[in-house]
Order: structure tokens, then C-alpha cells, then sequence
């Protein structure tokens, strides 16, 4: 049995829970892909706040014909053919026209926008530019926050928050650095499943469950 730290470790850590989610809620979006698109299409893909490395050694990649943008405030690099890099603002994408692409994803990033108004401004470019889009996000009132690892975290006050994760290793037992509690406390604004579905009105909801809650939300068109 892995120890609880390994457990609660971040989505990109073998063996934690995260990425056990993580990896079924791709497997949910493959199985979209292979029911709504045809099998020789090619597709153009928009991720919003993803990487190169988070598709790596997904069998879409070899089963599929997906040519994928990444999109962040900074280009970060890649280098596999089907790939290319952009940086830009999520909320404002006047580069692309709409219906630009056949598909926007976007994993766990619309919580990261510090406001309500940043959000409806990235859900409205979403659904602009995409034919089709899958956007995930993790449920405002599940028991557990994921970003810290604590139960309820999100609804201590901010300033009680900091001396938690700056003064104490409560937090995947570890210390946090001021710079980085503060810009997460500042930046993470989680959002409830029926915020998801007012930003995502023609969207359908994927929830995925534990323990019989609602850990994370999931709005898709295709």
C-alpha cells in the first residue's frame, strides 16, 4: 500500500489519487473522441493551459490524427510533429476565429483565473472558438481541497490559510513558500457544479465520484 503522502501527491505523481482520476477522466474523453469524430479525421485541438507532456504516451496520439496547440500565458516548448506552442490569454483568444478548432480542452485551469469575470470571459471563448470542448475542473464543494490537500480548505479565510501553509506542513506535509501560498490563495477561485453548468449552458456534465461525492466536473460539448 503507497503511504498516505504519496496518496495525496500532486495529479503528475505516479500512484496518487489524483492521477488515478486523472487518467479515467482521459480515458471518458478518448471515448468521446472515437464515438464523435470519424476515424480518418483529422482533428484540430486547442488545449487550454496544457503541455506537451501531459499527452505524452496517450495511445490517442497513435490512434488519432491530432494536430494540438497548447496555449499558455508563456510558449512552452515542444517537439513532437502534431505539436505547436502559443502564449496567450485564455480569456481574450482574438487570434483565433471561430470555430476555429474541432476541439478545446482545458484540464483543471478555469479555477485558476482569480475572478467569476475572468472565467465567464475564458467559458465564452471556449465555446467561440470550439466546435466541441471538454473543460474540467475540480468541485468547489468537495470535501477536500486538491490544490492544498485539506479538508474544507477552501472556505478558510485567506489570511488564516497563509499561516496554515507557510507555518505548518499540514498541506502534503509540507512548508509552502510565501510566494507561492499567496499566489495560489489569490489565484484559485474553485467553482460549483451549477457555476460549471452557467458557464457551459449547451454543455453536458461529466462528474467523477468518491467515496459517493462529487470530487471533480467535467462540462463537454461535442
Amino acid at each position: 500500500m503507497l503511504p498516505i503522502k504519496s496518496l495525496l501527491a500532486s495529479s503528475e505523481t505516479d500512484g496518487s489519487l489524483g492521477k488515478k482520476f486523472r487518467e479515467e477522466r482521459f480515458r471518458f474523453f478518448e471515448k468521446l473522441v472515437e464515438e464523435k469524430f470519424p476515424e480518418n479525421q483529422k482533428i484540430r485541438v486547442l488545449d487550454v493551459g496544457g503541455t506537451q507532456a501531459y499527452w505524452e504516451g496517450k495511445s490517442i496520439l497513435k490512434k488519432r490524427n491530432l494536430e494540438i496547440t497548447v496555449l499558455n500565458l508563456i510558449e512552452f516548448p515542444v517537439n513532437l510533429p502534431n505539436f505547436r506552442a502559443l502564449a496567450g490569454d485564455a480569456t481574450h483568444m482574438p487570434e483565433f476565429g471561430d470555430n476555429s478548432f474541432d476541439l478545446v480542452f482545458s484540464n483543471s485551469v478555469i479555477e485558476h483565473l482569480y475572478s467569476w469575470e475572468n472565467q465567464v470571459k475564458m467559458a465564452k471563448e471556449i465555446s467561440r472558438v470550439g466546435k466541441s470542448y471538454f473543460v474540467q475542473t475540480p468541485n468547489r464543494n468537495f470535501v477536500i481541497e486538491p490544490h492544498y490537500a485539506l479538508p474544507l480548505f477552501q472556505f478558510v479565510p485567506k489570511g488564516l490559510a497563509f499561516n496554515i501553509l507557510t507555518k505548518t506542513k499540514l498541506s502534503r506535509f509540507n512548508r509552502w513558500e510565501p510566494s507561492m501560498a499567496r499566489q495560489y490563495l489569490d489565484e484559485i477561485r474553485l467553482l460549483s457544479i451549477q457555476e460549471m453548468k452557467t458557464l457551459f449552458p449547451d454543455g453536458e456534465v461529466y462528474l467523477e465520484k468518491f467515496l459517493g461525492m462529487n470530487k471533480s466536473v467535467t462540462m463537454f460539448r461535442f
